[in-house]
Formats: C-alpha cells, structure tokens, sequence
C-alpha cells in the first residue's frame, strides 16, 4: 500500500510542474454550515483540476522505452487532458479514450494539450473495452486514471498541502469516484494527522463506493445518470481497500443538492467549479449537524464547466 513516505516522494518529483493551489474561505458559506470551511483550489490548478498531480507523477515515472510507446488512458476529460500536458512536456504522444458525451471544454482541454482523442460509448465497459483494442493494435502503455498507485500518490499531494496550510482541521471532505483522490487524501491524512477525519461525497446516481462500503466488496454503478461527469467512474480494486480501511463515511447527494452548491459557490466565492466538487460542499451542507463547530478542508477538485450548458 502506498505510504505518507510515497506522498512525499510524489510532492518533490512533481513540485516544479504543479501549482501549489490556494485554500480559500468564505464567511457567507461559514455562516451558513455553521462550520469553518477550507476551500483547497484546484480548479487553479494546470489542466483545470487535481488530475495533473497523478498524471505527472506517473509520467515522471515512466522510462524512455515506455513513453516512446505512446501513453494511452481512458477519461471523462480532466484525467486525459492532465496526462496529455505531462506527456507532451516529456515529447511524447497520448491517446485518451473518451465517452462521446463528454463536455466540450474538456475534449479541448486534451487536445488542446497534445492528446489525441478516441471515442467511446458513455459506459465503464466500452472504456475498457476501447481502450483494450487501441493498446493491442498500438503498443502504447496504459496509465489509468485512478487505479494505480503513481496515481495515489500524486492524488494525496493535495490533501498533504491541505494538511500543512491547516494542521488544525477536525475533518476534510473529498468527491470520489474511481477513488483515487479519495484514497490518497486518506493516506496523507493517516500520516499526518489520524485524528482527521475524511470523508467522500458521492452522487447518489453513481453511488458504487457508497453501496460496495456497505456490502464489503466492490459494487458496480447501476446508473451514471449525473451532472458530475468526473465521478462518473467505478471505483477502483487499488483504491477501493484504502478507501474500505480509513473513510469515516461516503456521503451520498442528489442532482438537486450538488447543482445548488455549485451555484452557491459561484455566487458567494466568485469561482469557477464543476459540480463534481461543488458536491463536498452539498455534502457539509446534507450534513450540517455532523460538522457543527468544525474545521472542515473541502478540496475543489477541477473547475473544467462547458459554459454553454450550465445547469440553471
């Protein structure tokens, strides 16, 4: 398993390509929690989101045999326009196997970014299944978007920033879908606070980490019929057991909770976001008595929006 020594490997490797993102508050959204509400940014980050954190880490990674290859992934848009800036910075070439459905902005933030896009079908099993074939027929290697351990690694670099800006916090809340920020957000918490307690906020119309936390193994998503492209994915059998071992619970949000908050974000903090991190905010706000009186860290993981289909 992935240790806090590996979070802290991954934060120096990757140091000089990231930004350090902000952490920002707003006494409005406090007022209204009746929590003390860190916001962590990465909606500032490069490539729009967290994704960026994995994605260079990984890369930074690979050897020269691997990249002159190609790299091939599949994603919803933030992971494979996160690889393919990674990819290209080192001159090699990425191919990202995306849902035809996927917003706009985040097919040309990857194209935008080198990568070359390979559709699919809007589904877990025609991702693998597409990109499957494109590795048989080019050889190229496969870094997948969450369910690997580069991948933790990077991902738990944000919570590690969190955690410095705010060694104080009582609780940080983080979405989750393939788990991978989830599971490193745990392992930095573990690490170097235990008394932390984390949380993910899930939709409830792609609630596998919910429902496989419940029955004790992995559950597959019945429904991705969510607004939260990001979190459309299935959880992962690398995060899934770090996820199973140190989550204080997964919160579950409906279409209606996670748009208002993402609302309330844009009107009050004056940011961009995609509601699939606008989702922590709906899940403090669900569970208000939970987090009463507390410190609480959300992670804004990406703010990637199509702006020509805002959802009020």
């Amino acid at each position: 398993m992935v240790t806090l020594k590996d979070i802290v490997a991954a934060h120096d490797r990757i140091a000089p390509f990231i930004h350090r993102t902000p952490v920002l508050t707003n006494k409005s959204l406090n007022e209204l929690s009746g929590a003390e509400l860190y916001f962590k940014c990465e909606n500032f980050q490069k490539a729009g989101s967290f994704k960026i954190r994995g994605a260079t880490n990984t890369v930074e990674l690979l050897n020269q045999d691997e990249l002159d290859k190609g790299v091939a992934t599949t994603s919803s848009g933030n992971h494979g326009a996160a690889l393919s800036m990674a990819v290209s910075r080192r001159n090699g070439k990425t191919k990202v196997v995306m849902p035809h459905n996927t917003p706009k902005i985040k097919v040309k933030n990857v194209e935008r970014n080198g990568g070359e896009v390979i559709w699919c079908e809007p589904d877990q099993t025609s991702r693998e299944e597409v990109l499957k074939d494109l590795v048989v027929k080019t050889g190229s290697t496969v870094v997948h978007p969450y369910n690997d351990e580069r991948i933790v690694m990077g991902q738990g670099t944000a919570g590690k920033e969190l955690i410095e800006d705010h060694p104080d916090l009582d609780a940080i809340v983080s979405p989750v879908s393939g788990g991978g920020l989830l599971s490193g957000t745990l392992l930095s918490a573990q690490g170097i606070n235990p008394k932390i307690k984390v949380y993910g906020a899930e939709p409830l119309e792609a609630d596998d980490t919910f429902l496989s936390l419940q029955k004790g193994e992995i559950v597959p998503n019945k429904t991705i019929n969510t607004i939260c492209d990001g979190l459309r994915a299935q959880i992962g059998t690398i995060t899934f057991p770090i996820i199973q071992s140190y989550v204080e619970e997964v919160i579950t949000l409906t279409e209606e909770e996670i748009i208002e908050s993402m609302k309330m974000i844009w009107e009050r903090m004056k940011i961009v976001v995609e509601p699939s991190c606008s989702i922590t905010l709906a899940a403090v706000l669900k569970s208000s008595d939970r987090f009463a009186g507390k410190k609480v860290g959300l992670i804004i993981s990406g703010g990637n929006v199509d702006l020509e289909r805002l959802p009020w």
